[in-house]
């Protein structure tokens, strides 16, 4: 049975107080309150493990909003001379014990911990203290492939992330240009590995809405139109010529960038944005 996450039991014996599931390992309590009555001896039960105040294995059917080995965004419940406790979606808070927060909690507040169980008391712990969890190996890592970030605080060249649960990451400044929040689940795509085992991270995949420069320059000319400029690939390198600029293999080239990247159409007579300009 793995403590802080899923598993898998058969039901062996009903209780006044619960049902008793396990395996090989031994057995656990779930309380009544959570037992369903069309339920029998042998019905297997996906059911999470923590343990309650006593410090006793317990099952539970709710969903803690994370599970061991992985990173949460989690509400400080109340803060007291132990340390923060946290709501994680079950009966009993989440601790973060003081020595394991980088900065004093205070109730209220929402904190990004990395939930791990500790080997020497067998026990769930939470810590804002959680490089030491990154990992550095790489080797699995798939450049431009899609990979889910949870995103941290924001720094001087950009804003840190979380990536899959393992790695240190950082998005750029230049790289985003819309809000992110703390906490913040979202796709993204690792295009550079450091030496030091951290990743560069984009929110779209390489070459997705990059132009360049005389693509740009012909789209801002087409937004300039009212989006629709009176161009195709077939037009005469002499109206080209007057009107954007361009000699017509340039054009060409230009447009077909823009069509790749879905940012313009090409009609009979006609160019037409698919887009505007952030």
């Amino acid at each position: 049975m793995i403590l802080g996450d899923y598993n898998n039991l058969p039901i062996l014996r009903f209780t006044s107080v619960g049902v008793y599931l396990g395996d090989d390992d031994g057995d656990v309590l779930l309380p009544q309150k959570l037992v369903k009555d069309d339920w029998e001896e042998g019905t297997v039960v996906s059911v999470f493990l923590y343990r309650d105040s006593e410090d006793r294995l317990i099952a539970t059917t709710l969903h803690p909003r994370v599970t061991v080995d992985r990173f949460g965004y989690l509400k400080v419940n109340q803060v007291n001379n132990f340390g923060a406790f946290l709501d994680w979606g079950i009966e009993k808070d989440l601790m973060v014990p003081y020595r394991e927060q980088r900065y004093k909690l205070v109730e209220g507040e929402e904190v990004l911990v990395y939930l791990y169980l500790d080997e020497f008391t067998d026990r769930l712990v939470a810590t804002t203290k959680f490089k030491k969890f990154y990992s550095t190996e790489t080797s699995d890592v798939v450049l431009n492939a899609p990979v889910d970030i949870i995103i941290d605080d924001e720094t001087d060249l950009g804003i840190k992330v979380i990536v899959d649960d393992r790695f240190a990451g950082l998005i750029y400044h230049q790289d985003y240009n819309k809000r992110l929040l703390k906490g913040e689940i979202t796709t993204g795509y690792v295009y550079n590995i450091r030496e030091d085992g951290k990743l560069d991270v984009r929110l779209e995949p390489e070459g997705y809405g990059k132009i360049e420069p005389l693509s740009e320059e012909l789209f801002a000319l087409i937004q300039k139109r009212g989006g629709i400029l009176h161009l195709h690939d077939k037009s005469s390198p002499e109206e080209i010529k007057r009107q954007v600029g361009m000699s017509k293999k340039n054009f060409k080239k230009a447009l077909g960038n823009l069509y790749k990247q879905k940012w313009v159409e090409i009609e009979k007579d006609a160019v037409r944005s698919l887009k505007s300009i952030n």
